[in-house]
C-alpha cells in the first residue's frame, strides 16, 4: 500500500499504459481518477478497479479545469497527476504531415501538460507538495524516422519535465517523466503504420531485451517515481525501454 491515502489523476487511463498505471495505483491504496476522452473505456476501467472516472479532452482548457475541479470537490486536492494521454500521427515524411495532425499531436501531447499544470500547481504550491509524472517516449530521446513531429512532441515533454522540476522544486513539488519504448497497446498500429508480423519483428529488433513494454512495466516505474520512496528524485526522464536508447 505504497500510495495509501494519496489522491491521483491519470489521464488516458481507459487503455494501455494509463490503464496499467491507474490499476496499480488503486491496488497500492490511492484514490485514482480514471480520466479519458473515451468515456466508455474510462467507465470500464473505473468499474474494474473501484475508482471514480471522468470524461476529459486534455487539449481543452475548460475540460481539464472541470476534471480537476470536480475531483477536488469530491475527493480533495490531488497529490499526483499523471499526464499519460497521448496520440501520434501515422508514419509519414515530415513535409507530408497535415497541419491538422500536427496541431492535434502538439495539443494532446504538449498543451495538455501546460493545462494540467496550470490547474493543479497553485494548490500544490499552497500545500507545499505534489507530484507530476509525464509519460513521454523513447521517440523523444532517440527519434524514429517518419514519426517526426510525434518525436518532437515527446522531446518537448522531456524538456518541459526538467523545466518544471527545477522551477517547482523549492515548493516541494516533484516532476519526472517516463520514456517507454512502444508497447502492445492501442497506439502500436499507428507507430508501425501497418500491424503485421514482419513490422513487429522489425520494430522488436531495435529493442535489446527483445520485447515490447507492457502496462505493468510502466506502472511499476510510475509507482516508484510517484511514491515517497522517490522523494529525492525530480527532473528525471527515466527510460523504460529494454535498452532501446543505449
Amino acid at each position: 500500500m505504497r500510495l495509501q491515502g494519496k489522491r491521483a489523476i491519470v489521464t488516458g487511463a481507459g487503455s494501455g499504459f494509463g490503464e496499467g498505471i491507474a490499476t496499480r495505483f488503486a491496488a497500492e491504496g490511492a484514490t485514482v481518477l480514471v480520466a479519458d476522452i473515451n468515456t466508455e473505456a474510462a467507465v470500464r476501467v473505473a468499474a474494474r478497479i473501484g475508482a471514480p472516472h471522468s470524461h476529459v479532452d486534455v487539449s481543452d482548457p475548460a475540460s481539464v479545469s472541470e476534471m480537476i475541479d470536480s475531483f477536488t470537490n469530491a475527493h480533495g486536492t490531488p497529490d499526483i497527476v499523471v499526464n499519460n494521454a497521448g496520440i501520434t500521427h501515422l508514419p509519414t515524411p515530415l513535409e507530408d504531415v497535415s497541419e491538422d495532425d500536427f496541431d492535434r499531436v502538439f495539443a494532446v501531447n504538449c498543451k495538455s501538460v501546460y493545462l494540467t499544470a496550470r490547474a493543479v500547481v497553485p494548490a500544490f504550491k499552497a500545500r507545499g507538495s505534489g507530484v507530476i509524472l509525464n509519460i513521454a517516449s523513447t521517440a523523444g530521446v532517440s527519434p524514429r524516422p517518419k514519426l517526426n513531429w510525434y518525436n518532437a512532441s515527446k522531446g518537448w515533454m522531456n524538456t518541459a519535465t526538467k523545466a518544471m522540476a527545477v522551477e517547482l522544486a523549492p515548493f516541494g513539488i516533484r516532476v519526472n517523466a517516463l520514456n517507454p519504448v512502444a508497447g502492445d497497446t492501442p497506439l502500436l498500429p499507428s507507430f508501425l503504420g501497418e500491424d503485421t508480423p514482419e513490422m513487429r519483428a522489425k520494430f522488436l529488433s531495435t529493442i535489446p531485451l527483445g520485447r515490447f513494454s507492457t502496462p505493468e512495466d510502466l506502472a511499476n516505474a510510475a509507482l516508484y517515481l510517484c511514491s515517497d520512496e522517490a522523494s529525492m528524485i525530480t527532473g528525471v526522464c527515466m527510460e523504460v525501454d529494454g535498452g532501446r536508447c543505449i
